[in-house]
């Protein structure tokens, strides 16, 4: 491994490893394993992004984020993370990231186990809404570590705040936007059958259930829509994990299954494969409602193919959840916690093709831990 301008201490405490193994892998000796490798080198690439924290003088942070998203919404999520830090000297922030697109509960409980008997100042999560997590979480807690979920909630558990999009405003919207786009009304089922055209369908596509915050969504979507265009009928799809393949695949399947399908509201992503399935079983999308401004739907809004995507600032988010975890360690002054007590729930933007954000910088995407 070729030799970094960062000491081997600033390294072992990004990675979370002693200095002894952190100079094992550097010089190449024989008996390391491949994932502590790994380890080391990603600990490098994020003291190569957080270079400038390194020797700013005031008060340090040592957090985690633990995420468990496809990738691509990972790589934004950092990003903004890591802009956000800057902006908050005097507090001098370093994050250490395990981002993977799927966690077994088993590997999630162990990586909190061990965020909690390594040590770290907070903990910003994204996981799915299971016992074993919350347990999880309130052991970190137990330790003194403050815990703030983003995106998604965990019920029952100790975490310190939510902060993220509000997810049935969310859903709402959304449901909003469909049912204007479709041109539905309460006896749009009739009117169809009268035109002899089947009625409208909506493919409502998850990555998985057992996050909060998409249950949120759908739920908000189901009840508004129901309210708004009694005739359309919902059609749910779960489980593909925001990948490309498992999601073409179960969207396919639906498609086979339900001829009237002709929107989607994507709350999980994937939407390349969504697209990819209507175009090859020759059905026509007539509106197609995303989240988040991350690469594919940036390109996917430019191109035309998305009517619209529901964006929230996520600098915002990585800001109020930093000044949480500041605030339970006693150190924001406290106009600024009231702010963010105030402000944690991020409102929804609507971007279309012909409103998108000048100046926009999507982060890319590489391979998550």
């Amino acid at each position: 491994m070729a030799s970094r301008p960062f000491l081997v201490k600033d390294i072992a405490q990004q990675a979370g490893l002693s200095t002894a193994t952190v100079d094992r892998v550097l010089n190449g000796r024989p008996n390391v394993r491949a994932h502590t490798a790994r380890r080391v080198a990603q600990a490098i690439d994020e003291l190569q992004r957080q270079s400038q924290q390194l020797g700013m003088a005031g008060r340090k942070f040592m957090i985690d984020l633990v995420m468990e998203t496809p990738a691509r919404f990972a790589a934004v999520v950092r990003g903004a993370l890591e802009a956000e830090m800057a902006a908050l000297h005097p507090v001098v922030f370093r994050a250490r990231c395990q981002l993977r697109e799927v966690w077994t509960p088993a590997e999630l409980v162990a990586a909190l186990d061990h965020i909690g008997a390594r040590g770290s100042h907070g903990v910003l999560l994204k996981a799915a809404d299971l016992p074993e997590v919350a347990a999880a979480v309130d052991r970190l807690v137990e330790r003194g570590i403050p815990v703030v979920t983003v995106v998604t909630d965990l019920t029952g558990s100790r975490r310190l705040a939510y902060v993220g999009l509000d997810n049935h405003a969310a859903g709402a919207t959304a449901a909003y936007l469909i049912g204007q786009w479709l041109g539905a009304s309460s006896n749009a089922r009739a009117a169809g059958a009268a035109a002899g055209d089947a009625a409208a369908g909506v493919l409502v596509s998850l990555s998985s259930v057992r996050f909060r915050g998409e249950e949120e969504r759908v739920n908000a979507f189901r009840q508004t829509l129901g309210r708004l265009c009694p005739g359309l009928a919902l059609h749910d799809v779960s489980e593909g994990q925001g990948r490309h393949d498992q999601t073409a695949n179960l969207v396919r399947e639906r498609l086979s299954a339900c001829p009237e399908l002709a929107a989607v509201y994507s709350i999980g992503g994937a939407n390349r494969a969504i697209l990819g399935a209507f175009e090859q079983a020759g059905r026509p999308c007539r509106c197609f409602v995303g989240h988040d401004l991350d690469a594919d739907n940036l390109a996917l809004l430019r191109a035309g193919r998305l009517s619209a995507v529901l964006h929230h600032d996520l600098r915002h988010d990585m800001r109020q959840a930093c000044l949480q975890l500041v605030a339970a360690h006693g150190v924001a002054a406290p106009d600024a916690l009231t702010r963010a007590a105030a402000a944690r729930l991020s409102s929804v933007v609507v971007v279309t093709p012909y409103n998108l954000p000048e100046n926009l910088s999507v982060q890319p995407v590489d391979s998550a831990s």
